[in-house]
């Protein structure tokens, strides 16, 4: 099991250290970039095609555009960058397609690598990906450690406090995360009445919510009051890659969903935006606590 993170400083970086931000979708990937300009190391940005969303704000940054499936440039765009450390940021909707990958002499080096990866879970692919970025001489950096001040603390942050039955409901939700976590699944589940009602799946976390929303309705929790959801770091997480996020959206789906709150695991989960996110939740009365190691 992977041990407990500790909060460290941010990285020293040194005169000749440039950073490439390999950046999906939401809101993280400029998040990250605005922290590292303002520590002297305007990143070189990879918009991953398709998935990068802020893209008229990466842009601003030295950047390439690169397909999933064209890994084996990765190499040579690192060497003419000077690239010596990479962090992984944002979302990625999709797996890449085995026979859609472009061939290069680059890939012959990765492909053994990427295709053991790509048969299992987002967990083990995104381990090997990392394995791929050392390969080629890069350190990889995870968004918490440019960004330490995103991690969840421990304890509830916002005015709204779990209630007693809230409490059984975050008891039920963490079981649940983290047993689809042990199978490289999901991160996140959702608890009404004292018992995991939803999962997450391939669609995330707003999929999540609005199937939780769909099931106020829906037989025996027909009329249940609160409920929670829970979003938790999986047993082997690869923690520098797709930490488990909140952000203002996530409030506005959960308050949207009829549930009470959100629990995120303290220290291996990441509040984006956190400012807007405690005062929405606040405005809406929904509460955020951050769970230990125990779910507690």
């Amino acid at each position: 099991m992977t041990a407990p993170m500790t909060r460290t400083e941010r990285p020293h970086f040194s005169p000749n250290d440039r950073v490439a931000l390999i950046a999906g979708s939401g809101r993280l990937p400029v998040e990250v970039a605005e922290a590292l300009a303002k520590q002297g190391k305007a990143p070189f940005v990879i918009l991953v095609e398709g998935e990068a969303s802020e893209t008229s704000t990466l842009r601003g940054y030295a950047n390439t555009t690169m397909a999933m499936e064209d890994v084996g440039r990765l190499q040579s765009v690192f060497r003419q960058n000077n690239i010596t450390h990479a962090v992984l940021a944002g979302g990625i909707s999709r797996r890449p397609k085995l026979w859609h990958f472009k061939p290069r002499l680059g890939l012959i080096r990765v492909i053994p690598s990427v295709v053991a990866g790509l048969a299992g879970g987002d967990n083990r692919l995104l381990a090997t990906l990392v394995r791929v970025f050392h390969g080629f001489g890069v350190k990889v950096l995870g968004a918490h450690e440019v960004m330490p001040e995103l991690l969840a603390s421990e304890g509830v942050m916002t005015r709204a406090k779990p209630q007693t039955s809230d409490l059984r409901d975050l008891d039920a939700a963490w079981a649940a995360a983290k047993a689809i976590g042990k199978l490289d699944i999901g991160q996140a589940a959702v608890a009404i009445g004292g018992r995991a009602v939803e999962l997450e799946g391939i669609e995330g976390t707003a999929g999540l919510l609005e199937r939780a929303r769909g099931l106020r309705t829906h037989g025996r929790l027909a009329g249940k009051k609160r409920g929670v959801l829970v979003k938790c770091a999986k047993p082997d997480q690869e923690l520098r890659a797709d930490l488990p996020s909140i952000g203002p959206e996530t409030v506005d789906a959960v308050h949207a969903a009829g549930l009470a709150g959100i629990g995120v695991e303290a220290d291996r989960s990441l509040i984006l935006d956190s400012a807007e996110t405690i005062a929405r939740a606040n405005r809406l009365g929904v509460f955020i606590v951050g769970l230990g190691q125990d779910g507690k």
